[in-house]
Order: structure tokens, then C-alpha cells, then sequence
């Protein structure tokens, strides 16, 4: 497993990249349309400007309006591509993000989502609908972002999915038994693990039930971005001389969006530096039983239906 720690640093990057096919990601994507979460910075605007490189439309969705347009303005003046949009919203806010999926699917298509907005709160803190943050934005958020915006993705020839998840999560089994983190001592680091966990779960959920769209869930690896620095700054000041760029953590991201050769490998897959890799360590006691990841999907659901069914206020 150390070994496999290793990889996720720049020095882990540099060495599997000798592998890569740069044609596989040498392709004009004009005409595509992509939403990116989270896509203000990070690897979010690594994946969105490599995206518009490539003459794909971006939608950026992000909570901050001024750093979203801050952004938007990197984004044009470094690709020349104009197709650059931005959409506020807050993805730890179920209604807002049912409003916006709304909206959206009247006025835009859409071929590729990116699911990578995330946080990593280390307090226990809770939303103004009364959710744990973590779980809101991490799992529910993405959630409801996702299965709104299906039916628009499942018009679209060749659509994907992809979620920005992390290789904590191979030290957490599903637990669908306190999703909302009430109980036993509050560790931000592991709640998020287990967020990431979910997501993998989801993806596998989704790529059973909807054949016709490409879903995958990747590690970016450990990579020196301001989400890093702000959640983990014992572990940033320790390791940031050794970390990966922005451009390596979304590396991944970019080959899965926009590349032939993903599409050819089965849907609902783990990836880390272009390759599947397993979603449980060797002899680890991280399976969950199928009703287990069949009830995530209900209970998910059941949240979901709460805040569209209720009027604002």
C-alpha cells in the first residue's frame, strides 16, 4: 500500500505519464458542450481550461460569482475560446442546485459532466437546511446534480460522467447507518473518505442503470491546490514540495472528458493517472453488501425528493 502512496505524488505522475498517448488527448472537442463543478480554481479550472484549449464549450458552476468571473476572464484570455459560461451556484444547497439543473436543461445541451466540487470541513457544521456540509456537498450535492441533469445527457451521442473522488476513500467501507456523521467523534478527514466512498458507489449505481452514458470516478493523486492547503495545511506544509501541479491532479480528468480510448473501457470505473485501478486494497474488509449500495441510492432519493418538493422557505 505504501508503494501505492507513492504514485500519488508529482514523482508518481511523472512516471506513469512515460505511458500516456498524447494523441488520446490531442482532439477537438468544438461543438461539446461540458459543465465543470467547482471550476473557479484547483483542479476544477485546470480540467475547465484544458477543456476550452480544445474548442469545447465550459460551463463553469461555482458558489462565488466574483472568483467564477476572475476565472472565466484566465480562461478566454489563455485559450481564445469565448464558449466560456458561468453559473452560480452552491452545491452543498439542494434547492439551488434543482433550480439551477432546471434552468439549465431548458437552455443548454449538455455531453460531459465533471461532479468535482468538494470540501473537506474538519468541524462539524450544517447547512442552513440543516445538513452535515460535507455530506451535503460532497455526496448529496453531487447527487441531485447528477440525476437532474441524466435525461438532458442521455439525448447526447458519446455523454459521460465523471466525478473527482479520492484515494482516501480505500480506508472507508460504506456506511449507510449515519450518512450525516451524528454519531461517535467527529473526524472531517475520515467523513470525507466516506463521502469519497459514496461517490464511487454512486458511479458504479449509475453505469448499471443508464448503459447509453459513460460514468467514471478518478483519483487526481495528491496535488497542490488551494482545497489542500486551506483543509490540510499539517499535510501541505509537510509534502508541497512534493506534490503535483493543478494541470497533473486534472490530467485524468481532461483524458477521461474528452478521449476515444476512456470510452472503450467499461463504465463505472475507478482510474488514477489514466488506468482502473481496484476501488478496495488487497484483503481490506471495504466491501459492502449490494443492498447496502442499493439503500445509499434510496435514501439519496428520499433527501432529494424532500427539498424539491418543498417551496423555498
Amino acid at each position: 500500500f505504501l508503494t501505492g502512496v507513492s504514485l500519488l505524488f508529482r514523482s508518481g505522475y511523472e512516471a506513469a505519464s512515460k505511458h500516456f498517448n498524447p494523441a488520446d488527448v490531442e482532439v477537438n472537442v468544438a461543438g461539446r458542450s461540458f459543465l465543470v463543478t467547482g471550476a473557479n480554481s484547483g483542479i476544477g479550472k485546470a480540467t475547465a481550461k484544458e477543456i476550452a484549449r480544445r474548442g469545447g464549450t465550459v460551463h463553469l458552476v461555482c458558489r462565488n460569482k466574483e472568483r467564477a468571473e476572475v476565472a472565466k476572464g484566465e480562461i478566454v484570455t489563455e485559450t481564445g475560446n469565448q464558449n466560456i459560461f458561468v453559473h452560480v451556484v452552491d452545491i452543498s444547497n439542494p434547492k439551488e442546485i434543482s433550480n439551477f439543473a432546471e434552468k439549465f436543461k431548458n437552455e443548454h445541451k449538455l455531453n460531459v459532466l465533471i461532479n468535482n466540487a468538494g470540501c473537506m470541513v474538519n468541524n462539524r457544521e450544517l447547512t442552513e437546511d440543516g445538513l452535515e456540509k460535507n455530506f451535503a456537498t460532497n455526496t448529496l450535492g453531487m447527487y441531485i446534480l447528477t440525476t437532474a441533469l441524466l435525461p438532458l445527457l442521455e439525448k447526447e451521442a458519446d455523454a459521460r460522467v465523471i466525478t473527482v473522488s479520492s484515494g482516501g476513500m480505500l480506508v472507508q467501507k460504506l456506511n449507510i447507518s449515519d450518512l450525516q456523521s451524528e454519531s461517535g467523534t467527529f473526524d472531517g478527514t475520515m467523513v470525507y473518505a466516506q463521502n469519497k466512498r459514496q461517490q464511487v458507489v454512486l458511479t458504479e449505481q449509475w453505469a448499471k442503470a443508464h448503459r447509453n452514458i459513460h460514468f467514471s470516478v478518478m483519483h487526481p493523486g495528491w496535488a497542490d491546490t488551494p482545497a489542500v492547503r486551506s483543509s490540510m495545511p499539517d499535510f501541505y506544509q509537510k509534502m508541497k514540495n512534493t506534490l503535483r501541479t493543478e494541470a497533473q491532479g486534472a490530467d485524468t480528468v481532461v483524458w477521461l472528458a474528452v478521449s476515444s480510448e476512456a470510452t472503450k473501457l467499461p463504465s463505472g470505473l475507478f482510474f488514477q493517472d489514466r488506468q482502473p485501478v481496484p476501488t478496495h486494497l488487497p484483503l481490506a474488509s471495504t466491501h459492502s453488501p449490494p443492498e447496502d449500495e442499493e439503500k445509499l441510492m434510496e435514501m439519496l432519493e428520499e433527501f432529494s425528493q424532500k427539498f424539491k418538493s418543498t417551496s423555498p422557505g
